[in-house]
This record gives C-alpha cells, structure tokens and sequence, in this order.
C-alpha cells in the first residue's frame, strides 16, 4: 500500500513538472490609458525619476521605502534604487532609452523578494489634446515562477498596479498641465 502511495505522489510530481517545463517562459504584461495631457507633460513626468512618488502605485504601497537616485536626474542613465517593505520588495531600475515625448525604457533589477531582470518600457502616442501612454513589462519566467503561474494570475496581479499608476500618472499630468497653462498666461 505505501509503495502504491509513494507511486501516485511521484506521478503527481512528474506531471506538475511537465506541465510547468511546458509553460512559457517569458512574458509581457501591457496596459493603455488615455491621459489628459499633451505628450511633452505625460513624457516629463515619467522621464524624471524624481516625479515617480507622485503617481507609481508601488510608491504608494510602502511610503517609508528607501529610495536614492544616481546619474543625471532624468532621461538615461538615470537610476532609481528602493528597498521597501514585503509589497514593494528591493531593486533598481535605470533608464536605458529615453526618445523625448514618444518612449522611455527602463532595465528592472529585482532583489527581493524574487531575483530577476525585466524590461519596462512607456510608449507615447498623441491622440488629440490627450495622450495615449502604453506601460509594459516583459521578461523571462524561472521555473518556479512557472509554477507559481499557474495558480496565480502575474498580468492580473501586476497589471492592476499598471493600471492604479496610468490613472495616477493621468491626475498628476492634468494638474501639471494646470501649471504649465497658468504660468504662461501670466
């Protein structure tokens, strides 16, 4: 009997594994909101690492995270460390392209919890008086992120924080615009 236990257990073992290996191992989480802004207002506030407390969800979530910034204070090659709490975990993100007013890319590096490289990017795209911004990340799926996947949905879990930070990023951009508008008419 407990050899016919100890069987099924590894079964059960071996099909997870299988059914994990067979499990892609990157991907790519996007989200698109309008923003009411021009382009130059949307693109500032995210180029300049400086203004990211005011809109990014994760900012939020631990308000007491360590945060320093190295290199120039916006555009690449500005860089961006936090150490947070568990909801934030710690890392660094740099920007590694930054096309004024259409894209910005940034590489991820993930410490805490989970190890891990990923690609950011912010896509721009005027649409009238407002802007069309596209959040994205991508990267690759260790195996035990694999399984992890299965039981819980990463674009779900990530991309509703995309989408807390587009509407944020949208609030933040409108009273900027406020700003800009009232100091030219003065």
């Amino acid at each position: 009997m407990l050899i016919k236990i100890l069987i099924a257990i590894a079964t059960v073992i071996v099909v997870f594994a299988i059914i994990v290996a067979m499990r892609p191992s990157e991907f790519r989480i996007t989200r698109t909101a309008a923003i009411s802004a021009v382009p130059a207002v949307v693109f500032e506030q995210v180029n300049d690492l400086h203004k990211w407390e005011a809109w990014s969800p994760w900012a939020k979530m631990d308000p007491t995270a360590k945060i320093s910034f190295e290199g120039p204070p916006a555009g690449t090659g500005a860089g961006y460390d936090w150490v947070g709490n568990s909801k934030v975990g710690e890392g660094h993100m740099t920007i590694t392209e930054s096309r004024p007013v259409s894209l910005i890319r940034f590489r991820l590096d993930f410490r805490k919890p989970f190890a891990g490289t990923n690609t950011a990017e912010f896509a721009f795209k005027p649409e009238g008086s407002q802007t069309v911004v596209t959040w994205s990340m991508t990267g690759k799926y260790n195996f035990i992120m694999k399984a992890m996947g299965i039981f819980m949905s990463c674009d779900k879990m990530i991309g509703s924080h995309f989408e807390k930070g587009l509407a944020d990023l949208n609030t933040v951009a409108k009273a900027a615009s406020k700003e800009t508008a009232a100091t030219v008419t003065k």
